[in-house]
Protein backbone atom coordinates (compact mmCIF):
# COMPACT_ATOMS: atom_id res chain seq x y z
CA UNK A 1 0.00 0.00 0.00
CA UNK A 2 1.34 3.43 -0.90
CA UNK A 3 1.39 5.96 1.96
CA UNK A 4 -0.74 9.04 1.39
CA UNK A 5 0.04 12.73 1.98
CA UNK A 6 -3.30 14.15 3.16
CA UNK A 7 -1.77 17.44 4.31
CA UNK A 8 0.84 19.81 2.97
CA UNK A 9 3.51 21.25 5.25
CA UNK A 10 6.03 23.92 4.27
CA UNK A 11 8.78 22.97 6.73
CA UNK A 12 10.01 19.89 8.57
CA UNK A 13 9.24 21.42 11.96
CA UNK A 14 5.70 22.32 10.81
CA UNK A 15 5.16 18.73 9.67
CA UNK A 16 6.39 17.27 12.97
CA UNK A 17 4.15 19.65 14.95
CA UNK A 18 1.15 18.89 12.72
CA UNK A 19 1.70 15.14 13.02
CA UNK A 20 2.04 15.38 16.82
CA UNK A 21 -1.30 17.20 16.96
CA UNK A 22 -2.76 14.30 14.99
CA UNK A 23 -1.48 11.71 17.47
CA UNK A 24 1.99 10.86 16.12
CA UNK A 25 3.62 11.68 19.45
CA UNK A 26 6.56 9.27 19.68
CA UNK A 27 10.00 9.71 18.14
CA UNK A 28 11.25 6.59 16.41
CA UNK A 29 14.85 5.94 15.46
CA UNK A 30 15.84 3.89 12.42
CA UNK A 31 17.85 0.76 13.13
CA UNK A 32 19.28 -1.74 10.68
CA UNK A 33 16.33 -4.12 11.05
CA UNK A 34 13.50 -1.87 12.23
CA UNK A 35 12.58 1.00 14.50
CA UNK A 36 13.15 1.69 18.13
CA UNK A 37 11.57 4.13 20.51
CA UNK A 38 13.14 5.07 23.84
CA UNK A 39 9.86 6.02 25.53
CA UNK A 40 7.93 3.80 25.56
CA UNK A 41 10.76 1.29 25.25
CA UNK A 42 9.79 -0.39 22.02
CA UNK A 43 11.39 -2.14 19.06
CA UNK A 44 9.49 -2.75 15.84
CA UNK A 45 10.38 -4.95 12.87
CA UNK A 46 9.18 -3.92 9.39
CA UNK A 47 6.15 -6.21 9.64
CA UNK A 48 5.14 -4.58 12.97
CA UNK A 49 4.44 -1.08 11.62
CA UNK A 50 2.96 0.83 8.70
CA UNK A 51 4.05 4.07 7.07
CA UNK A 52 0.84 6.10 7.09
CA UNK A 53 2.22 9.12 5.25
CA UNK A 54 5.45 10.93 4.47
CA UNK A 55 6.52 14.48 3.71
CA UNK A 56 9.65 15.51 1.78
CA UNK A 57 11.51 18.77 2.21
CA UNK A 58 14.29 20.10 0.01
CA UNK A 59 16.86 22.59 1.22
CA UNK A 60 16.43 25.99 -0.44
CA UNK A 61 20.12 26.76 -0.68
CA UNK A 62 21.62 23.27 -0.70
CA UNK A 63 19.97 20.14 -2.16
CA UNK A 64 22.02 18.09 0.31
CA UNK A 65 19.86 19.59 3.09
CA UNK A 66 16.88 17.53 1.98
CA UNK A 67 14.92 15.50 4.52
CA UNK A 68 11.82 13.39 4.92
CA UNK A 69 9.49 12.76 7.84
CA UNK A 70 7.50 9.53 8.04
CA UNK A 71 4.31 9.15 10.09
CA UNK A 72 4.24 5.55 11.31
CA UNK A 73 1.89 3.46 13.40
CA UNK A 74 2.53 0.13 15.07
CA UNK A 75 0.15 -2.81 14.91
CA UNK A 76 -0.57 -1.99 18.59
CA UNK A 77 -1.69 1.55 17.72
CA UNK A 78 1.42 3.44 18.85
CA UNK A 79 1.96 6.37 16.49
CA UNK A 80 5.12 8.38 15.94
CA UNK A 81 7.52 9.95 13.48
CA UNK A 82 10.86 9.15 11.88
CA UNK A 83 12.96 11.95 10.44
CA UNK A 84 15.72 11.23 7.97
CA UNK A 85 17.99 13.09 5.61
CA UNK A 86 17.56 11.63 2.12
CA UNK A 87 19.65 8.53 1.96
CA UNK A 88 21.61 9.27 5.13
CA UNK A 89 20.78 5.94 6.75
CA UNK A 90 19.97 3.88 3.67
CA UNK A 91 23.37 2.23 3.50
CA UNK A 92 22.98 0.49 6.87
CA UNK A 93 19.35 -0.62 6.54
CA UNK A 94 18.19 -4.13 5.76
CA UNK A 95 16.37 -4.82 2.50
CA UNK A 96 13.09 -5.16 4.42
CA UNK A 97 13.52 -1.72 5.99
CA UNK A 98 14.50 -0.12 2.69
CA UNK A 99 11.42 -1.64 1.09
CA UNK A 100 9.19 -0.45 3.93
CA UNK A 101 10.44 3.15 3.70
CA UNK A 102 10.54 3.33 -0.08
CA UNK A 103 8.65 6.37 -1.31
CA UNK A 104 6.53 5.64 -4.37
Amino acid sequence: MTPQNPRHYDTLSEAIEGLKKRGYIYNFKLTRHGLECAEPKLQLRPEDFDVDEFHRFEGESNPADSSVVYAVSSRDGIKGVITDAYGAYAEGLSFEMLDKLRIH
